[in-house]
């Protein structure tokens, strides 16, 4: 059954010129964003405020996640020329920090861990006073690859673990919780002074119980910025939106996460992995 969106969600559209800076940038760069294939709901306030989240490695993804709108099908190779569009853009945007993720790429021997490193350095040699934040698939849990895109030294390392173990079956049939925690548990432990970065989404059908012990997981393997936000589904076909969190509901979210030990924490019903993330990496 479709819920309606309740009133908290109800926020009127604006966009300004830099808006249109940014739709015509990665326009002219021939580049994905998971703003758009996502179809983020925030994509209006973060390109109006002049920033976008680069998707690098094609639009097309191996896994049929059953929250994501990003499409899958056949993947297109890789294009070498990627990573220094990309580092052009964040040149011409001037950001000041630079989110890149990807689709999964199962099809490729390192999961594109070699065009996330390339990016990485790519975007420092553009933009020497930049930071940059990844946000990774599983790599299908293979060390020799996350390390791979871990010696480049973001500064931060995000990968998602979405869901409480309960569902992850059923909402990420191909990915894996304990597979996900490892991920996080690795980037951890070579962390380098980076930060390790992970989220869940709320009202998948989860409950506060499974929920709370999700946050003890990520603890436990080293996380330390945590994003928490409202999963909707972005087609009719998508996972079902089991019940809407109060804002409330998250601002307790958010202390009882202080409580666990986590540094920083976004919570709020339209929060995403990237959503404000310079602020989240700063502290603002």
């Amino acid at each position: 059954m479709e819920r309606r969106l309740p009133p908290w969600f109800r926020r009127p559209v604006r966009t300004d010129a830099r808006y249109g800076r940014v739709t015509r940038t990665l326009a002219r760069g021939g580049l994905h964003t998971v703003c758009r294939s996502a179809r983020c709901p925030n994509r209006h306030e973060c390109w109006s405020a002049g920033t976008a989240t680069f998707m690098i490695l094609g639009d097309a993804c191996t896994r049929r996640c059953r929250f994501c709108a990003v499409p899958g099908g056949p993947p297109a190779p890789p294009d070498p020329g990627e990573p220094a569009r990309v580092a052009a853009a964040a040149r011409e945007l001037r950001l000041r920090h630079v989110v890149i993720t990807s689709v999964t790429r199962d099809d490729l021997p390192d999961g594109g861990a070699g065009a996330f490193a390339a990016a990485i350095r790519a975007v420092r040699a553009a933009l020497p006073g930049a930071t940059v934040e990844v946000l990774t698939p599983d790599f299908q849990g293979l060390e020799p690859a996350l390390a791979i895109v871990l010696d480049e030294s973001p500064d931060v390392f995000n990968h998602n673990l979405e869901t409480v173990r309960r569902l992850q079956s059923e909402v990420r049939p191909q990915a894996s919780y304990d597979r996900s925690l490892r991920v996080l548990a690795f980037a951890a432990t070579r962390r380098g002074g980076r930060a390790v970065k992970s989220g869940l989404m709320l009202g998948l059908g989860e409950t506060d119980g499974e929920a709370d012990g999700a946050l003890k997981d990520l603890r436990a393997a080293g996380v330390s910025f945590l994003t928490l936000g409202q999963y909707l589904a972005p087609t009719r076909s998508s996972w079902p939106v089991a019940r809407f969190i109060e804002p409330e509901a998250f601002d307790a979210w958010a202390r009882r996460a202080k409580e666990l030990g986590f540094g920083r924490v976004e919570s709020g019903p339209l929060v995403r992995s990237s959503y404000r993330a310079a602020g989240i990496f700063g502290g603002g």
